[in-house]
């Protein structure tokens, strides 16, 4: 079902700085008509809503951001963001979020399942490529309709450290990531550019090597600096992007968590591919990319590390019997 034209409502789920951050962008730049934010904690939603609310009056917006008393509060939502979750910190791998975490989006999927049955639900909470596909058995809801937010933030990351090889080019790199949101992502260099000059001519082989490893680790080197919790504000703005891209109908191309089947050689498990991007949700798989072998073993080997986690979640019989029809 295509979003109406009625006033748009984006509800964010879970109101840490991720969530949070999201929202305020979302109110900043007027992308809907109201935000509606649901935390643990009603009175600490509250008063970020009110905050958020008198800044977008002085940003002369139109967005109103609210606080949900109650889950049926996020009724009627286009669009369902899902942040909660325990962050990492220091030493911890995704891996080691993944029952708490998948707990949580359980209960939330269920609740999105109940009230808001026609929205599209993005997944923000690692480990991500999982959390969406717990998103997508619980909500039962079409895979078009579930994304994971992974590969805008791993591409911004990317861009981020060829800039400073180059030392130009702030804006003008496009940079594409694949496969799983964690230490095996898949950056392709043969489809990132700099103002449309592939990055290949402009850097030496161990130069771009360097820049797929801080790629992989850009997360966690965060992690490392802050100490006491995780990256919120490329995540969030990445997040808003998506949720932009969908109420705006805009037809572009990112790369997102989605549920693939047999796309790029993948059965029944989510991970990073590009995707057009509708009021729909995934209106379109890409699938025309050609990668190079070394990069199909690598997206391999992603894959699998997704299964391995999803798997494990199977074996600790953590998904109900209605939701096992399409393990692989």
């Amino acid at each position: 079902m295509k979003i109406s034209q009625r006033g748009k409502k984006v509800s964010i789920i879970g109101t840490g700085n991720v969530g949070a951050t999201v929202a305020f962008i979302l109110a900043m730049n007027g992308t809907c008509h109201e935000v509606m934010l649901r935390g643990r904690d009603y009175e600490r939603a509250l008063g970020k809503a009110i905050d958020m609310s008198q800044a977008a009056n002085a940003a002369r917006q139109h967005t109103i951001v609210e606080a949900a008393k109650r889950p049926e509060d996020i009724a009627a939502s286009d669009i369902v963001v899902i942040t909660a979750g325990a962050p990492r910190t220091p030493g911890m791998s995704r891996d080691d979020l993944l029952l708490t975490n998948a707990n949580i989006v359980k209960n939330y999927a269920r609740e999105i399942k109940e009230y808001a049955p026609d929205s599209i639900i993005i997944v923000v909470a690692n480990p991500l490529d999982v959390m969406t596909y717990v998103a997508l058995k619980e909500s039962g809801f079409p895979r078009e309709r579930v994304l994971g937010m992974a590969g805008i933030l791993d591409s911004a990351r990317m861009a981020h450290f060829i800039y400073q090889e180059l030392g130009y080019g702030a804006g003008q790199i496009r940079a594409t990531v694949m496969g799983g949101h964690g230490d095996n992502m898949v950056p392709l260099t043969k489809f990132t550019t700099v103002a449309g000059v592939p990055i290949e001519d402009l850097l030496t082989n161990s130069e771009i090597v360097e820049i797929v490893e801080k790629t992989r680790h850009g997360g966690a080197e965060i992690v490392s600096l802050l100490k006491t919790g995780s990256a919120y504000y490329a995540p969030a703005k990445a997040t808003a992007v998506m949720v932009e891209a969908i109420l705006k109908d805009t037809k572009q191309i990112h790369s997102c968590a989605v549920y693939l089947e047999g796309e790029y050689g993948a059965h029944n498990i989510v991970t990073g591919v590009p995707v057009m991007m509708g009021a729909d949700g995934v209106e379109k798989i890409i699938t025309e990319m050609v990668l190079k072998h070394k990069q199909k073993e690598k997206f391999k080997e992603s894959v699998a590390d997704v299964q391995e986690m999803v798997d494990k979640l199977y074996e600790l019989k953590f998904f109900d019997k209605d939701n096992d029809g399409n393990k692989n």
